[in-house]
């Protein structure tokens, strides 16, 4: 069933007036979400409205409701919070009040509305577009307005966008800010460590979440912290004994410090609330370590928006203008929302209910069916933890005999000590001897490998680079020694962590099963490069940790830029021949443009930037940021671009350039590279145990179909293992770069918001979709 391709250019919103408000409590990325809606309703030929201070700058009128131009959210992509303002609204909630916020709307014309807020502040959305023709009624016989203007406004359309740092909204894996709360909360248990590490203390953190656990449990998972309490998932009965057998336990393993989280709303199995005093005082008493509390409060609500916040943000912003455009009267109030990698249209009154569905589920005590009615992606959080946090006595494991060992290859990634932690310990659970190798294929080959145990890998989590050692050397020309060496450590299965070499150094070894019996046991690739450019997936572990570096880089030049009027700034980024760094680093940084290797340009194209750019400068709006990805042409180098743009500039605007080099490649991991590389792995090592089951025949393992070698990659919606000789058709070996990539999509959405004219093919979106309850087995395949 092949539709038309649908473009966004078709679609005009001449003659439509759009009002963005922020509602309820403020999240980093709100701006990034007010700015893409502003930006895409004026390009689309739209008024576009701010409403100040949420629903009551729409009761109060006057200056509460103003019609802005491009420029007017200029430099607001960088700042938390709201700069529109958001309060709460006693009078909103009166008949009278929605009456008052009609007419204000009516003499502005305004019949469209883009709501960022929780779920409060959408049910009051979607109760005032059910109200709305009873409200015009009402204003046309009090003499208010008149009769034409009750025809001519008759449909309110009301698209929303949820914007919660809880993430406590069923229907969306990520809500706008959740990622950037939880970039403060690891800072913080980051700086925590150290200290609590050199006085062996135990400390208490308590994390925002008066009804949702998400926060808690994630960064619980992205620390490794040692006990987690969340209202979802309450502890057994007599939990206070099992928590200090645990904290003790770890002590006498000689790990210095011990972490536990609390979220705000953590309560036990009778609803009674567990506060984090309640838990220093246990642990004080019954263990007399020294432990201290802190709380984070409202430090989470702050700081900067991270990388994934602005892209979700711009990505949510545009698709709710399209959503605004496309509504007919008899479209339901509707949320635009991230479902895996994928934009989606919800019906909101849905999402409202199972969100509602999930408390009534904590009130009455059925908390397995709260757990899941919050969605795959927590109940795989809360899975993956409860595997990765307590190690059963060596008794109770299961003893399989297989050896697998894990190894690092290609270039350092934040995240990769994440994934070979979870590897590990998940590896001991199933019973398996776990062994690292060091250096990856060349330390193999010279019989650099040793057994791990559970302790070991303990703190990794937050280590950035590669712990195990890294090298980019492709197997092939230690084949034969290598197959010495897992012949004689007796290797039963390969984990190979890293980028494109990774990948390539797994084909390698399925090409030489005939020759070597040795490489016929299952091996699973892992994709961990900061480049993002391994194909069979959409997301590689570090990408997002470099991302971050970038943005923030381009965060600091934008204000030296802003300081010294009219001056452009060309910022060299890595990744190879893949653009995935440049494209989204500017889609985050507010960049004027892109050069990538993907989309081919020539002096033209670089002529009419130059243009755009002295077009630009006789605005308010005086500086400008360029990307180039450094292998995107061999002969326009960032040089060459530098002194092209100061020459044709000379008098407009003058130049700079900066090459960020591997401090893209350093740095601690982001949440989300923690959390993921930790996911995947998990999930990477099951199947090595079942295909290790599975291939175990008269007392060995033989391997040596096609789907025994498999890449573990995120596709759009879901996790899959792919054989890697399938993955050759969709890859380009020359520039080590898959043949398609989703990215690219998103490229128009950059020009967009940077006001290039440009097409935009918008197929994808458009469909209102239903929200699912996911049975438990899906839970196994699910988001991330």
């Amino acid at each position: 069933m092949d539709h038309q391709p649908k473009f966004f250019e078709n679609l005009s919103g001449t003659g439509k007036a759009i009002g963005v408000l922020t509602s309820g409590g403020d999240a980093q990325g709100m701006n990034a979400a007010v700015r893409a809606v502003v930006r895409m309703g004026i390009y689309v030929k739209a008024k576009v409205y701010f409403v100040y201070e949420g629903y009551q700058g729409m009761v109060d009128g006057g200056d509460n409701i103003v019609e802005v131009s491009w420029e007017s959210v200029s430099s607001i992509l960088q700042v938390g919070g709201t700069v529109i303002g958001s309060a709460r609204c006693k009078s909103f909630r009166t008949r009278e009040g929605r009456l008052q916020a009609a007419y204000n709307l009516v003499q502005r014309g305004i019949t469209n509305l883009c709501v960022i807020g929780g779920d409060g502040s959408l049910t009051g959305a979607n109760l005032f577009r059910e109200e709305w023709s009873g409200l015009l009624e009402e204003l046309a016989q009090k003499g208010k307005i008149d009769e034409d203007a009750v025809k001519k406004y008759a449909y309110l359309n009301i698209v929303g966008m949820v914007g919660s740092i809880d993430n406590d909204f069923c229907g969306t894996d990520m809500t706008i800010g959740t990622d950037s709360a939880l970039h403060r909360i690891i800072e913080v248990v980051d700086a925590i460590m150290t200290t609590a590490q050199s006085h062996q203390r135990t400390f208490v953190l308590e994390v925002m979440g008066r009804h949702c656990g998400y926060l808690a449990l994630v960064s619980a998972l992205a620390c490794g912290a040692d006990w987690v309490f969340i209202p979802e998932y309450p502890p057994e009965e007599g939990w206070e004994d099992s928590m200090c057998v645990k904290l003790s336990e770890n002590r006498a393993r000689k790990k210095r410090l011990n972490i536990i989280i609390v979220a705000e709303g953590a309560i036990d199995c009778h609803n009674k609330p567990i506060t984090s005093e309640k838990v220093k005082d246990l642990v004080v008493q019954r263990l007399g370590f020294d432990t201290r509390v802190t709380i984070l409060g409202h430090v989470q609500r702050g700081g900067t928006p991270s990388a994934f916040d602005r892209i979700l943000a711009s990505r949510m912003g545009v698709e709710a203008v399209l959503a605004l455009l496309e509504a007919t009267p008899a479209t339901p109030a509707c949320v635009v929302s991230l479902s895996g990698n994928q934009a989606v249209r919800l019906p909101l009154m849905e999402c409202v209910q199972m969100t509602q569905e999930v408390q009534k589920a904590m009130d009455e005590g059925r908390f397995l069916e709260a757990v899941r009615l919050r969605g795959r992606s927590f109940e795989n959080n809360l899975n993956t933890y409860k595997l990765l946090s307590h190690k059963k006595p060596d008794a109770e494991l299961p003893k399989t005999n297989f050896n697998v060992a894990v190894l690092n290859v290609g270039a350092p990634a934040a995240g990769m000590n994440a994934a070979v932690r979870a590897a590990v310990r998940v590896g001991i659970t199933e019973g398996h001897k776990m062994f690292a190798v060091i250096d990856g294929f060349e330390g193999f080959a010279r019989g650099k490998i040793k057994e791990i145990s559970w302790g070991y890998v303990g703190g990794w989590t937050g280590q950035g680079g590669s712990i195990l050692g890294t090298k980019r050397t492709l197997p092939a020309k230690y084949l034969e020694k290598i197959a010495d060496q897992m012949r004689t450590n007796n290797i039963n299965a390969l984990m190979v962590i890293g980028g494109f070499e990774a990948y390539e150094s797994c084909l390698q070894l399925h090409e030489a099963r005939s020759r070597f019996e040795e490489f016929c046991v299952p091996i699973c690739v892992l994709p961990a490069t900061i480049s993002n450019n391994v194909p069979g997936t959409d997301f590689s572990i570090g990408a997002d940790t470099a991302l971050n570096a970038i943005v923030e880089t381009c965060d600091r030049i934008k204000q030296s830029a802003s300081g010294t009027k009219r001056r452009v700034f060309i910022i060299e980024t890595m990744g190879g021949y893949c653009g995935y760094l440049a494209n989204m680093g500017a889609l985050a940084a507010g960049a004027d443009a892109a050069y990538i290797f993907e989309e081919q340009f020539d002096i033209r194209e670089l002529q009419a930037n130059v243009e755009h750019l002295t077009e630009k400068m006789k605005t308010s709006i005086q500086r400008g940021l360029v990307l180039r990805n450094e292998n995107c042409n061999e002969n326009y180098t960032t040089d060459f671009i530098y002194q092209l743009y100061s020459e044709e500039g000379k008098g407009v605007f003058d130049c700079r350039k900066n090459v960020l080099g591997h401090m893209q490649q350093g740095g601690a991991p982001s949440p989300f590279d923690r959390n993921f590389g930790t996911k995947i792995s998990a999930k990477a090592m099951q199947w090595i145990s079942k295909k290790l089951k599975e291939t175990y025949r008269k007392g060995k393992v033989f391997a040596n179909t096609d789907d025994s070698v498999c890449l573990l990659g995120m596709r759009r919606r879901n996790l899959v293992f792919q054989p890697v000789a399938e993955l050759k058709n969709e890859t380009d070996f020359v520039h080590r770069i898959p043949k398609e990539q989703w990215w690219l999509k998103l490229r128009p959405l950059m020009k967009i918001l940077a006001k290039y004219k440009t097409s935009y093919d918008v197929s994808d979106s458009g469909q209102l979709e239903h929200v699912a309850m996911h049975s438990p087995k899906e839970a196994e395949t699910g988001a991330i």
